[in-house]
């Protein structure tokens, strides 16, 4: 058939498309580690990635939990840190880690086909770490070295300041580390929570990509065996104490020559009903390139190069928040145009064309998300950890179709309320 240049070809919208999440195979080893896979792809490649509960909620010490998780890869009772690297590196592998406030997670990619090559070398981390005392005072100089250049920073502060005024400094989304945390660190309070919450912690195993055929018995034959899940992991509740005080200046560089602005609410977590219409309304007000913060402080005032409000992803409690740099003389300004386009949102209806434009934006950024293995697989580990299922993803969608401009104005009065947000400007 002919192809008709003088007819423009369909274009469908995002929000029209059929969404299908792809669904995840389960197995569980012989000792109870769940494992969570999506296989498929056109190379042959893949990630494991194990999740530990041994985030910096379970720490008893300041900053035990992102060492213990960093130096996990520096020394077994076999390989120097070297070697252990070297291991890896032989064969294209790369392998991670990352400690968040609840988890912390060991992260593999390789080839399929070296993956039994180096799976026995991962579960070497888990089992036989043993954190070298040269290790752990390279990792504390290290530290501190990058701690002090950070600080001369006025965003470093500023993210460090205003999630100690939402949650307060003891919790752990609060906290954050000082020089005397870090010198203060012990190998035997690493060892301890190693064997806690790695050794014998609880993991769960997240696979995507194309699998070896014997991808099951490798899994069991150096994970399966080790013992981990012995213990019940207690979910640990840490009191929310806020600042009492709502706006705040600090200087942290009489001579700089821009300020960082955080303004941040509390927010419920994924669980609360809002939580999914309420990303619509953030998409529109500073959620995305097209946005009206974006619009308004970046495009019409040039107030700063880019301004983004977002709501963040913790899975106790969640917080509001949003984030810019600015020019010292403007930071006054830039919060007031934030706090009219919050004004406007309340007070004033979204035109249709700009509510469908955001759908399509954020469905076509969902369909992006579902592009292969890796992607797939990790949408499905937030909802996992999350404590969600596949419901939540196809809510989300029809939260996203269905919502009108009344509905946008409604929760624009319920959360875009002034008073209800903490203010921070670090110069």
């Amino acid at each position: 058939m002919a192809l008709d240049r003088k007819q423009a070809p369909y274009i469908k919208d995002a929000i029209d498309f059929d969404l299908q999440l792809k669904p995840y195979q389960k197995f569980i080893l012989d000792n109870g580690v769940e494992v969570y896979s999506i296989e498929g792809g056109a190379q042959e490649v893949m990630s494991l990635e194990l999740v530990f509960y041994a985030g910096n909620n379970f720490e008893q010490k300041n900053w035990v939990a992102p060492a213990t998780n960093y130096l996990l890869k520096n020394g077994s009772s076999t390989k120097t840190a070297f070697e252990l690297n070297d291991a890896f590196e032989f064969y294209g592998a790369y392998v991670n880690r990352a400690c968040y406030n609840e988890t912390a997670t060991i992260s593999l990619h390789t080839l399929t086909k070296h993956f039994k090559e180096v799976i026995g070398v991962v579960a070497e981390l888990i089992s036989d770490a043993v954190f070298p005392e040269k290790e752990l005072e390279i990792y504390k100089q290290n530290q501190i070295q990058q701690l002090t250049l950070n600080l001369k920073k006025s965003d470093f502060i500023a993210n460090r300041l205003i999630d100690e005024y939402l949650f307060g400094i003891e919790h752990p989304y609060g906290k954050y580390s000082t020089e005397a945390h870090y010198n203060q660190l012990t190998r035997e309070e690493l060892v301890a929570f190693y064997n806690q919450y790695y050794k014998h912690g609880k993991c769960i195993l997240f696979l995507a990509g194309k699998y070896p055929h014997d991808m099951e018995s490798l899994l069991n034959k150096y994970i399966g065996h080790l013992p981990l899940n012995k213990f019940d992991i207690t979910n640990i509740e840490h009191a929310i104490k806020p600042a009492t005080q709502k706006k705040y200046s600090v200087t942290n560089d009489p001579s700089s020559v821009q300020g960082s602005i955080r303004i941040a609410r509390p927010f419920p977590n994924r669980h609360h009903p809002d939580f999914a219409p309420t990303q619509v309304l953030n998409n529109i007000f500073g959620g995305f390139f097209g946005s009206r913060l974006m619009s308004n402080i970046r495009e019409d005032k040039g107030y700063t190069y880019g301004i983004h409000s977002y709501l963040q992803n913790h899975v106790q409690q969640c917080a509001w928040l949003i984030s810019t740099d600015a020019g010292k003389d403007v930071c006054l300004p830039t919060i007031e145009e934030v706090y009219k386009e919050m004004a406007i949102l309340r007070n004033e209806l979204v035109d249709a064309q700009e509510l469908s434009l955001v759908k399509n934006y954020m469905l076509g950024s969902l369909l992006g998300d579902l592009d292969g293995p890796f992607q797939i697989m990790g949408r499905w580990k937030t909802y996992i950890l999350n404590g969600l299922t596949e419901a939540y993803f196809y809510n989300t969608i029809e939260t996203v179709r269905a919502i009108d401009a009344a509905q946008i104005k409604s929760l624009a009065n319920q959360y875009l309320v002034p008073e209800e947000f903490y203010e921070l400007v670090v110069y």
